[in-house]
């Protein structure tokens, strides 16, 4: 069971003006028995139990809930609690239920900056997803209906947005892109979230033709999926999810392939960390349907990379190598990346070998993750210090597998090392799995690098 019950709920009862959970329990003892359930016991330690995680309300009392905060009681049994309780919050109601125009592109925008600071406090949970299923397929047929976006008439109270604008904004992303490399998803974070609203902004109050117009949108939904890469980076899950559907629906008003495709892709890693195959390739199917437009090997490439891994982490090896020999083929016929997509600089042949290690860990087949680790070229950690400690910390995690403790030490050091200065979840939770694994080997040198990880 998830834990951050209390937190969403607590933003449940904000959101509904009640001052107490006593008093949100006898509004939902009264669904309950209007909807033909019968009686419902209002005791305050229910409510405490619910918050704390220690207890959950049962089937009738969840889909009375459901009814009285306006959640589908399909989608409630389908999250299951609390998951579904992020779905009753107005702004995640609208991310879901806008209409796929450039106006319920931007109202869904809009509603991304409605609560900053409570959506971080109650979304820290890694163990939670905002929609999987049916409201995940829904997500996915609404994108296709999508209209691009029109020009904004030019009136006395709006000002003229030029190309020249979008150029600006453009160069201010890509920027942010390696600069997320170098410190880290954290404080990543909130530069994108003001570049975000400084984007959705201009879309609300400026006018321009349909060519800046969609770029801009194409733009709205880069800054979201930064915002929505440096949520997952940073262990917040549901956050990540909102920033991503956003993302999806301001490239599609922006009728941009790319953007809509690298959405996708990054969505589909949120989905097959938490062991949601099914959604994770529902997504990268979505993805390829709009990568073919873009005649780019390296998307095709990163596609057929999320698929290997996300088959990896289902432990089905054949998809998996499948998908992993796809994508080696399609990187073949990459040219320079000055050549491709601005956001595609990241993808090499290094980083699908990397994958492919990654896939090999997950298979339990430690020998051929160090053959792929041999295949990458030794590159400086400056340019990607993120990646670097990531890589080694799996390398060092094959090499205990394989029982050779020193040389998993050895690498450890240096992954660590690397990791410095940059936030990431994800860096912090592997090199705390690395060092759980060495506590069970008693060595000095085993000792004095646990040491050296607790002060690093």
């Amino acid at each position: 069971m998830v834990t951050d019950a209390g937190e969403i709920l607590r933003l449940v009862l904000d959101q509904m003006h009640c001052k107490t959970g006593g008093a949100f329990l006898r509004r939902v003892a009264d669904r309950h028995e209007t909807l033909g359930y019968g009686s419902m016991a209002v005791r305050p330690e229910k409510y405490s139990r619910w918050c704390t995680g220690r207890a959950c309300p049962d089937r009738t009392t969840q889909l009375a809930m459901a009814d009285l905060l306006a959640v589908p009681a399909h989608l409630a049994l389908e999250l299951g609690w609390p998951n579904w309780l992020h779905l009753a919050l107005h702004d995640n109601q609208a991310l879901l239920t806008a209409p796929w125009t450039q106006a319920g592109s931007l109202h869904a925008l809009e509603h991304l900056g409605r609560r900053p600071s409570a959506m971080t406090d109650a979304t820290k949970s890694r163990r939670t997803i905002m929609i999987t299923g049916a409201a995940l397929a829904a997500t996915l047929a609404g994108w296709t209906t999508a209209a691009p976006a029109a020009a904004a008439p030019a009136t006395s109270q709006r000002p003229r947005i030029a190309a020249r604008t979008a150029d600006l904004i453009d160069c201010r992303l890509d920027a942010l892109r390696r600069l997320d490399d170098q410190l880290g998803s954290r404080r990543t974070y909130a530069l994108a979230s003001a570049e975000l609203d400084a984007v959705t902004e201009t879309l609300k109050n400026g006018s321009c033709n349909a060519s800046v117009r969609r770029r801009l949108f194409s733009l709205a939904a880069e800054a979201s999926r930064l915002c929505g890469w440096s949520s997952f980076d940073s262990g917040r899950l549901p956050h990540a999810e909102r920033h991503y559907l956003a993302a999806l629906r301001a490239a599609a008003s922006a009728d941009d392939p790319v953007t809509t495709a690298n959405t996708l892709n990054f969505w589909s890693m949120l989905r097959y960390s938490e062991h949601d195959t099914a959604g994770a390739l529902q997504l990268i199917e979505a993805a390829h349907r709009a990568a073919r437009r873009t005649r780019s090997p390296r998307l095709t490439a990163m596609i057929h990379a999320r698929a290997s891994r996300a088959y990896a982490k289902a432990g089905d090896e054949r998809a998996s190598r499948h998908s992993e020999d796809a994508a080696f083929a399609a990187f073949t016929h990459a040219g320079p990346a000055s050549e491709e997509p601005a956001c595609l600089y990241w993808v090499t042949s290094e980083e699908l070998h990397s994958w492919a290690a990654t896939n090999a860990l997950d298979l339990k087949a430690p020998r051929r993750a160090l053959t792929h680790y041999a295949a990458i070229a030794p590159a400086s950690p400056e340019d990607y210090p993120r990646s670097s400690a990531l890589r080694l910390v799996r390398k060092a995690d094959a090499h205990l597998a394989l029982g050779d403790v020193a040389a998993a030490v050895h690498v450890a050091d240096q992954a660590v090392l690397d990791m410095g200065g940059v936030a990431s979840s994800r860096g912090s939770t592997l090199v705390t799995g690395l060092c759980t694994k060495l506590h069970a080997h008693k060595t000095p040198a085993v000792r004095d690098f646990l040491q050296r990880a607790r002060s690093a």
